[in-house]
């Protein structure tokens, strides 16, 4: 490494290990959810309507993951990856 290299501004990428973070909170609830037979679908999309913990096992700590991440971000997230999935 050179004295330049120590010098140069590092890109710090936050909204990128947000968006990841939130894929993988999705990911092991969703595990969690059909370990248990639940369709994970179906129990996520009550979370995300309701805001009710019900909704999720608490199979796996998979309840308190999931509220580890605020609901309008969860959404955000699905509407986001959905729409650039589908261009």
């Amino acid at each position: 490494m050179t004295n330049k290299d120590l010098t140069e501004t590092m890109n710090f990428k936050s909204d990128e290990i947000r968006r990841n973070n939130i894929k993988q909170v999705l990911r092991l609830t969703k595990e969690a959810l059909e370990e248990r037979g639940y369709n994970s679908v179906n129990q996520l999309a009550g979370y995300l309507i309701s805001n009710d913990p019900a909704y999720i096992s608490s199979h796996r700590n998979a309840r308190s993951i999931i509220q580890s991440v605020e609901r309008h971000e969860l959404i955000e997230e699905l509407v986001r990856y959905y729409l650039e999935e589908n261009k």
